[in-house]
């Protein structure tokens, strides 16, 4: 296996190109020492060591060889956090079985997603896309096949996928996409811009370029950290836990995915995508037991139904209020956006393959993020041991992921049917994996005709 770490794909985004879209990198003289990652880009709780952020790294089990599938991963965290020097998302392992795999960094929170009057907007999906040219121009030179891209990603990850699939200017730069847990996660420009203003108010400046331009990056993403929800946010946005996320801007972005992926634009990338049955279960093992309060909260506000409360007690007469919460919450937040998401892209014509992640042998149930060490293989990892390090048969389906991934990637077929609309066809991923019609049948019709439009401000 050959690993190289920390390759720039784009000029540092600082001084006079802090707030645009990504520049290409100049080139170097000699031999580059890719044998470090790149340090994080900006974000709240971390520090950053250079200006260098925008680098990618690639695991390759053969520099020599030509027309490997590639695998490009975007990691998630709200689009807030993150970086592509996690341990338990290191590409050796599922990169030994043929594919290469190249993970980027992109900018997230106030540097990569914060829509600030006259600076570029959604410059970190603007990252993906340079990254994605990157590897075009350059990956046949560590023995991948530029015309043979899958790109894949968790949570914010995810929705850069789905988003990517319907970006101008990601088209024709890969074939194949994997979203693991989408979000309920496109912010509408009055709340976005809202946002900006209440960070920009910490720093005692204006949500502007000019203003902001001279705030050093990390002062400005631990700004962003602590901003309390306003009640003009809406109770959705403080349950999606996010105060970031792409804008709608009618150019980089031109529509949501939700309706253009049933329109039909990117019907020729296959998609395979899917949730964790679990979902919202991290939350609520950080927080504690759920009152009944905020039980009928959430059930009251969240489905988008008149009766949505009723609805869900009755699909699910033994939960709780916690349960029920958990319930509602999960569907809000990931698994009935990655649902329509994958409905609307079956819809516009797309080979669509849908899953469902239900091997719960985790603290944390079958909850979100818990199936990337598994995809992975990573089980050895910091996270991969908290997670499974009792759990005997948590290596059987690590490979089962692993294989089913790379085997979409290379062709296009992950061992299960195409998801369709009146089969619905899917795989439930467990100690004993099977396909199945898709079994969240009660969520699917409660929220059946949500649009999942982007967050807005209330009033």
């Amino acid at each position: 296996m050959h690993a190289f770490r920390g390759i720039p794909y784009a000029q540092p985004p600082v001084g006079p190109l802090r707030f645009a879209a990504p520049a290409p990198h100049d080139h170097w003289d000699g031999v580059f020492e890719a044998d470090e990652f790149g340090p994080p880009p900006p974000q709240p709780m971390r520090l950053t060591s250079s200006d260098e952020w925008l680098t990618v790294n690639v695991w390759t089990p053969d520099v020599g060889a030509s027309g490997l599938p590639v695998m490009v991963w975007l990691y998630g965290g709200r689009f807030t956090t993150g970086a592509s020097d996690e341990s338990h998302c290191d590409g050796s392992r599922l990169a030994a079985d043929g594919v290469v795999v190249v993970s980027p960094n992109y900018r997230v929170a106030g540097e990569g997603f914060m829509l600030i009057d006259g600076a570029v907007p959604n410059r970190g999906l603007l990252d993906q896309v340079a990254a994605l040219q990157w590897v075009h121009d350059n990956i046949a030179a560590f023995g991948g096949d530029p015309d043979n891209v899958t790109v894949f990603g968790e949570s914010a990850g995810a929705a850069s996928v789905a988003t990517l699939m319907v970006m101008p200017a990601a088209t024709g730069l890969f074939r194949r996409g994997i979203a693991e847990s989408v979000p309920n996660f496109l912010f509408g420009s009055d709340l976005a811009a809202d946002v900006a203003a209440a960070v920009a108010e910490k720093l005692g400046r204006t949500a502007t370029a000019s203003e902001l331009a001279t705030v050093a990056p990390q002062a400005l993403a631990d700004a962003t950290d602590g901003i309390e929800d306003r009640e003009r946010w809406g109770y959705g946005l403080g349950v999606r836990r996010a105060q970031f996320g792409p804008v709608i801007d009618g150019e980089i972005l031109p529509d949501s995915p939700f309706r253009a992926l049933k329109a039909g634009a990117g019907r020729g990338v296959d998609l395979l995508i899917g949730h964790n049955r679990d979902e919202y279960h991290f939350v609520v093992y950080e927080n504690g037991a759920v009152s009944a309060e905020q039980s009928a909260t959430a059930l009251n506000t969240l489905p988008p139904i008149p009766d949505g409360a009723q609805a869900y007690r009755a699909a699910h007469p033994q939960a709780d209020d916690t349960g029920l919460y958990e319930l509602v919450c999960s569907d809000f937040v990931y698994r009935m956006p990655t649902l329509h998401i994958a409905q609307a892209h079956a819809a516009g014509g797309g080979a669509t393959h849908l899953y469902e992640f239900c091997f719960d042998a985790s603290p944390i149930k079958a909850s979100h993020t818990t199936e990337i060490p598994l995809v992975f293989g990573t089980l050895e990892s910091d996270y991969g041991s908290a997670l499974y390090g009792a759990a005997p048969r948590a290596e059987a389906v690590s490979r089962e992921m692993s294989a089913a991934w790379r085997a979409f990637a290379t062709h296009g077929d992950p061992g299960w049917p195409p998801y369709d609309p009146a089969e619905q066809l899917t795989r439930l991923i467990d100690v004993e994996s099977r396909t199945a019609r898709y079994p969240e049948q009660a969520s699917q019709q409660i929220w059946a005709d949500y649009p999942f439009d982007p967050f807005a401000l209330q009033g």
